[in-house]
């Protein structure tokens, strides 16, 4: 009996050790599995919340790490705006970033205004300064003076009557431009109002929806073909083009006023028919106020207005290449060629 439990004794000495090396290597499988298991477990968590990570996405975040000195570009790096913030800024602009209008590619191209032909400007210039002088201190006051003394009725008829003894002119211009239409309408207006508006002090060719356009000889020569004419201003008559002077002369042959044969009451009505111009056109004396280049604006204006007068009736309707104010429709009228004084003694016998 004592020899069997020295023998038990013996074996357990000598299987002790490895009895605890095979445990020390279970723990050590053990403890290496749950290791192993919970860097999986939590990259399934992190693409369940963010989605799976791409090996594009990795790269930057894996040379940073291996390398400090590497950089990352603002292009790699993950937006931190939100899906609203990045479609508004997409939309509108980065309110971050300055806005450069000049540079802006979504804008469309600017309009290029037509260039006025004006070789003469230096000459221009001068005259229109010595318009300038006569307007402000002759046709102004007359103009004043004219609006206190006449009612407005007495204005709005003497205005008929003027734009009436107009009308023979705007009928042989409309036939020779082959409007056969309009010169009707205006051959129309003319006996309606100088019939029942009593010599043209009315105008009850409105209120029947007869059109009122004015044509002139400048207007045929450029309906005719010449187009392209210099500006001129002369003085006294105001803004033309040489085209518009020989149109001038032209017309002044054909108008009434020529033809009436006493000196003072051709001489009185011409006046007075200047004085009512002048008054019509205080209408677009505040467009000289604050005007850095007066000359320009006016050369520039009439001009436009003008070419409009020529090619307008011609364009698609709905054309805004003028603006409404130097529209010949408007209540702003520019100097008519039929305005223009004659010079007393040379009418036509």
């Amino acid at each position: 009996m004592a020899i069997l439990n020295r023998l038990r004794f013996l074996a357990f000495v000598l299987l002790a050790p490895l009895t605890l090396v095979q445990a020390q290597d279970a723990a050590s499988s053990v403890s290496g599995n749950v290791a192993n298991d919970a860097p999986v477990q939590a990259e399934a968590e992190a693409e369940a919340l963010y989605g799976e990570a791409t090996a594009v996405d990795a790269l930057p975040m894996a040379a940073t790490a291996q390398d400090p000195t590497v950089t990352v570009s603002a292009d790699d790096a993950p937006d931190p705006r939100t899906q609203a913030e990045q479609d508004f800024d997409a939309l509108y602009g980065d309110p971050t970033q300055e806005y450069d209008p000049v540079a802006d590619s979504t804008l469309p191209t600017p309009a290029e205004l037509p260039s006025s032909y004006d070789p003469w400007e230096k000459l221009n210039r001068r005259t229109h300064a010595f318009n300038n002088v006569v307007d402000r201190t002759i046709a102004l006051p007359l103009a004043k003076a004219y609006v206190a003394v006449a009612p407005r009725p007495v204005r709005l008829g003497v205005s008929n009557f003027f734009s009436n003894l107009g009308q023979p002119v705007s009928v042989i211009n409309a036939l020779l431009q082959g409007k056969p239409k309009q010169a009707g309408q205006s051959l129309g207006r003319f006996a309606v109002n100088s019939t029942i508006g009593v010599a043209g002090f009315f105008d009850p060719a409105t209120k029947f929806r007869i059109p009122n356009k004015s044509e002139d000889l400048g207007q045929t020569l450029g309906v005719w073909g010449w187009r392209k004419s210099r500006y001129v201003e002369l003085p006294l008559f105001g803004p033309r083009t040489v085209r518009d002077v020989f149109g001038l002369v032209g017309d002044g042959q054909l108008s009434p006023i020529r033809h009436i044969e006493l000196d003072k009451a051709r001489v009185f009505t011409q006046g007075l028919q200047l004085v009512d111009v002048r008054t019509q056109l205080m209408a677009i004396d505040s467009l000289r106020e604050g005007a850095t280049d007066e000359y320009a604006l006016f050369r520039d204006s009439w001009l436009q207005r003008r070419n409009y007068q020529i090619q307008g009736d011609r364009e698609q309707q709905g054309d805004d290449s003028l603006p409404d104010y130097l529209r010949e429709d408007q209540d702003n009228p520019t100097v008519p060629a039929d305005a223009m004084p004659i010079i007393p003694g040379s009418s036509a016998p």
